[in-house]
């Protein structure tokens, strides 16, 4: 699959360096649509600081990619719930390293979770 990233340079705001405003995925034969994941381990228990939750996160992540027979190359889209809106930094770096500082469409909103203990929440689209 090979995929086109779209920044328009004028009509529109700039996209920062963490992300691109559309990723287009030309002929995908396969798309994954990835639930919300946590930052739980494997008993289900929460990360206590963000850095702990996002290092859950985008580990849980790539075990379904894997079981998708896909990595984190393949995702094209992704959208954050932060519980907090100083939690956005934090989660753009996690998120470029995940992606081997490859941008993607991404979305980011501040929200209540459903637990106290989950700082953000993370799903996204891969397609291959």
């Amino acid at each position: 699959m090979k995929r086109i990233m779209h920044d328009p340079l004028t009509g529109i705001y700039r996209a920062t360096n963490d992300y691109v405003h559309a990723t287009e995925a030309l002929s995908p034969a396969r798309l994954l649509f990835i639930s919300g994941t946590m930052g739980l381990d494997d008993k289900g228990h929460a990360g206590k600081t963000i850095d702990e939750q996002l290092e859950l996160i985008w580990s849980n992540i790539a075990v379904i990619l894997r079981h998708a027979d896909m990595t984190e190359q393949n995702i094209v889209k992704v959208t954050t719930f932060l519980t907090d809106p100083t939690f956005a930094d934090a989660n753009a770096k996690w998120r470029m390293k995940a992606l081997g500082n490859q941008p993607v469409a991404t979305t980011s909103v501040i929200v209540q979770t459903l637990d106290p203990t989950w700082l953000l929440e993370i799903d996204a689209i891969a397609a291959a």
